[in-house]
Parts: C-alpha cells; sequence; structure tokens
C-alpha cells in the first residue's frame, strides 16, 4: 500500500498550501498558479477533499471582536477511579463552547485544553461552573495567555 504522504506530487503539495494560506482562492486563480488547466485542478483538489488531505474550509475568526479575548491553556487531571472517566469527560468537553481544543496527552496530567473567554473574570466564572463539574475532573492547572507570539494552523506541505 502506498504512503499517503507519497501520493502527492509537487502540484497537489502547492495546491495544498496555496488552499492553506487562502482557502476563498478560487479555482480559475488556483490553476493560474499551478499552470494546469481549471478542470484538471478542480479534480484535483475534489480527490484532496475525497481523500482528506483537505478537512474542510473555515473562516478565522477574530476573537477580540468577539468578546473572546482572553486565551487559557489548561491541564486536566481526571480520577482514575471513576470506571469509563474518560469517556464521559470526552463527551463533555465536546458540549462546551469555551473549549476550543482537547488534546489527551502523555505526561503528568491527562488532557490539555485550549479555552476562550472575554476576560479573567468570565474565567473564574467557566472554571467554577463548567470546568470543575465535568466528569471526573481531579485536577486542574491554568494558564493564561499574555501574548500570542504566534497562532497558526498551517502545516508544511511543499
Amino acid at each position: 500500500m502506498k504512503d499517503p504522504v507519497t501520493a502527492l506530487d509537487r502540484v497537489d503539495r502547492r495546491i495544498l498550501a496555496l488552499l492553506q494560506d487562502d482557502g476563498r482562492m478560487s479555482n480559475l486563480a488556483l490553476a493560474q498558479a499551478v499552470h494546469l488547466s481549471p478542470t484538471a485542478v478542480l479534480e484535483r483538489v475534489r480527490r484532496l477533499v475525497r481523500d482528506q488531505f483537505i478537512l474542510g474550509y473555515e473562516a478565522r475568526l477574530n476573537p477580540e471582536k468577539l468578546g473572546a479575548s482572553l486565551l487559557v491553556f489548561i491541564e486536566v487531571m481526571l480520577d482514575r477511579n471513576q470506571p469509563d472517566v474518560a469517556d464521559a469527560f470526552v463527551a463533555a468537553v465536546r458540549e462546551q463552547p469555551e473549549i476550543m481544543e482537547c488534546h489527551m496527552v502523555a505526561g503528568r496530567f491527562d488532557y490539555l485544553l485550549k479555552t476562550r473567554v472575554a476576560d479573567m473574570a468570565a474565567y473564574r466564572d467557566f472554571l467554577a461552573t463548567v470546568l470543575l463539574s465535568l466528569p471526573g475532573v481531579r485536577e486542574t492547572r491554568s494558564y493564561a495567555v499574555m501574548q500570542e507570539v504566534k497562532n497558526s494552523q498551517a502545516l508544511g506541505v511543499e
């Protein structure tokens, strides 16, 4: 079976890089940039979507303008004495809009959360009323972000 990454040629990688930089790029502009016909590029993009190299398209929103300017990373340790605690925790996390990302990690804690709220008062409220009431949460450590140095979802594809 062929490695999925090696199945991509130079043109596919260029298409991915261009779309990653500007997901609204027209098919015509994309075709011109990679020196192929619009039909050929459209077929390649459809294949890249079908094969899940492209997972979707979305707009990046400005959290400052939408009342979510405080970014907080949270380490979560679960109480391992409860049966099925991880499944219940994960299901509950998926329902919380303030939690943008949740990653199971190896190390001294179980999960790392990325959250956004309006301000520190909103975070204290979220911590007390939501986070500490999630299934199995035994302990948390919070890290409020003072400055975002880099914020990117871009993968090196070229």
